[in-house]
């Protein structure tokens, strides 16, 4: 079945209904066709998720334009068949509220995901070794477990080597750590950044000025510098945790990792 005939199924009323969990900083439901895009992504990455069968994957959206940073995936999260969910595949994935300092958890179906307004709908999708998979399935189904490493104070570019705030990529970046360890229980954020410098994580290094660092403290809530080492926030070197430097630290510490590029659907003008 193509994907716009899939869409045809969807009846309009779905547009009105409660299904916007991710989105939360718009109580609108977006337009006919943001709708129609986000379910064909969400339905084009569950055909590719059908095709490889991981028991726990990663799934990357592109929700803002990084291009200037050389980026292109901004958002990460794990996806699974929960099994509270009829095995269904859910994104498990950090989200903060509305531009505030608070984070919180989130599960949600593959289309959810997509709708919180992305800059485009390619995914990513990467698959880690199977031991890990393991381990991260029994990780995601203890919800005290996830909130272990969990930090409520979001900042957009946290610093991945303090514990002050989390963003999105980091939360995952940290619950990876504490699938990958052999040698170290890790049961704290403290821990688990223990563990990624001995393993030589290496953040993405983001050229932010003075002008755009006190631009963005002054009219975002979200976004803080106060945990980056001085000199080198000074110096606008801006060390955080992103999905690119994820997916270059699982290929150096996981030779066996796989990633998979969800390209987005081109869907027919509606009538």
């Amino acid at each position: 079945m193509h994907v716009h005939q899939w869409l045809l199924g969807v009846t309009a009323g779905i547009l009105m209904s409660s299904v916007w969990a991710g989105r939360v900083c718009q109580d609108a439901p977006p337009d006919a066709q943001a709708f129609r895009q986000a379910m064909a992504a969400g339905h084009t990455s569950m055909q590719q998720l059908d095709k490889i069968k991981p028991k726990v994957a990663l799934i990357a959206r592109v929700g803002q334009d990084l291009s200037a940073y050389h980026l292109r995936f901004s958002h990460l999260g794990f996806v699974w068949r929960d099994p509270g969910a009829q095995g269904q595949w859910r994104v498990m994935h950090l989200l903060n509220q509305c531009g505030t300092v608070q984070s919180d958890l989130w599960r949600e179906g593959l289309a959810n995901f997509f709708m919180d307004d992305p800059f485009a709908y390619d995914a990513l999708i990467v698959v880690p070794s199977v031991a890990v998979q393991d381990k991260l399935h029994a990780w995601l189904s203890e919800q005290s477990k996830m909130e272990q490493l969990h930090g409520s104070k979001y900042n957009m570019l946290a610093y991945p080597f303090s514990t002050l705030y989390q963003n999105s990529n980091q939360w995952v970046l940290e619950g990876l750590a504490s699938a990958m360890s052999r040698d170290l229980d890790i049961h704290s954020r403290t821990q688990a950044q223990q563990w990624l410098k001995l393993m030589n994580y290496q953040p993405s290094e983001l050229k932010i000025n003075t002008f755009k660092r006190l631009g963005g403290r002054m009219f975002r809530a979200n976004i803080a510098f106060d945990d980056h080492p001085t000199d080198r926030r000074m110096a606008g070197q801006i060390d955080t945790v992103t999905v690119d430097s994820i997916v270059n630290f699982l290929q150096q510490a996981m030779p066996g990792s796989r990633n998979y590029l969800v390209e987005a659907q081109k869907l027919p003008e509606l009538r």
